[in-house]
């Protein structure tokens, strides 16, 4: 199959995601198409399909929470509605149709435990049950990551904290720290966008299914980005950190922190890099303000 003889269908033409996987698709010549139809929506689900013919179908819709996962605490049904609903709608479509699809999800399903301590390099696997529900958020994105291991036809990408090489955009893992009155300081698996959604593209045409821990190899903290940042960026730059305690109090749900094991999706493409050098290749190098030292 050539580029020509691909043509997706895009959910998700107003998020983060879904334009970048436009823009992608314009600059690779793949034919692609937005869906207009509401993922609740079955009808409108069938008459997107019928109309665009597509060869994949790729989700990056569904709600995340403005400004974050805590307004989903007091909009349960929405986030239901999306995340669930929307999504398993989605799905059982694409599967009535012979189609695959691509399905954007969360790998904050997770938290370090005695298995899993913080900082061992022990990482969760694909196969691994979720052990982190403390967000209304990750309990729906769990629930649906359950029923979808039914559906033959669906690709689960297990994304977290994204971060991509556009700083201005507020959605960015980076920028978002670097506006915070105080962080934490974990060590977390990642995802670096502009290396990982090329290789979301190149995993529908192999027409690839199942689960796959979708972040950069290893753990990264806080401190060592916001380091990153300041030696690249700003050198002016400060920040200070808080424990897991004090966050709590500023925050209405808990948020997750795990290392996810990525043998499975590095078998599939060796090429991809650890995750500080992931960074340092697409992010920091690309929007560096300071000058390089000898």
């Amino acid at each position: 199959m050539g580029s020509q003889s691909f043509n997706f269908l895009i959910y998700g033409k107003t998020g983060w995601i879904g334009g970048l996987l436009g823009t992608l698709c314009q600059s690779q010549g793949i034919q692609f198409s937005y869906g207009s139809g509401r993922l609740e929506s079955r009808d409108s689900l069938i008459s997107d399909i019928n109309t665009i013919k597509p060869t994949h179908v790729f989700n990056a819709a569904g709600v995340t929470g403005r400004p974050n996962v805590d307004w989903c605490e007091s909009h349960k049904v929405e986030t239901i509605r999306a995340n669930v609903v929307g999504t398993l709608t989605l799905a059982d479509v694409c599967r009535e149709k012979g189609l695959v699809l691509i399905n954007f999800a969360t790998g904050c399903i997770f938290e370090y435990d005695s298995a899993h301590p913080i900082g061992s390099g022990i990482g969760f696997k694909e196969e691994d049950t979720p052990n982190f529900v403390g967000s209304f958020y990750s309990k729906t994105k769990a629930m649906v990551e359950e029923l979808l291991k039914n559906y033959e036809n669906v690709c689960t990408l297990r994304v977290r904290m994204p971060i991509s090489s556009d700083l201005t955009n507020p959605r960015n893992f980076i920028t978002k720290i670097t506006r915070y009155e105080k962080v934490v300081d974990i060590p977390n698996s990642m995802t670096v966008l502009d290396e990982l959604l090329p290789i979301s593209i190149e995993m529908a045409k192999r027409n690839l299914t199942g689960i796959y821990n979708f972040t950069n190899p290893g753990c990264i903290s806080h401190n060592q980005i916001l380091e990153m940042y300041r030696d690249y960026i700003d050198p002016k730059f400060t920040w200070k950190n808080f424990n897991l305690e004090e966050q709590a109090k500023v925050i209405i749900a808990p948020r997750s922190n795990n290392e996810l094991d990525t043998t499975k999706l590095k078998s599939e493409f060796p090429e991809l890099l650890p995750i500080r050098d992931s960074l340092i290749k697409y992010v920091f190098e690309p929007n560096r303000k300071t000058p390089k030292t000898a």
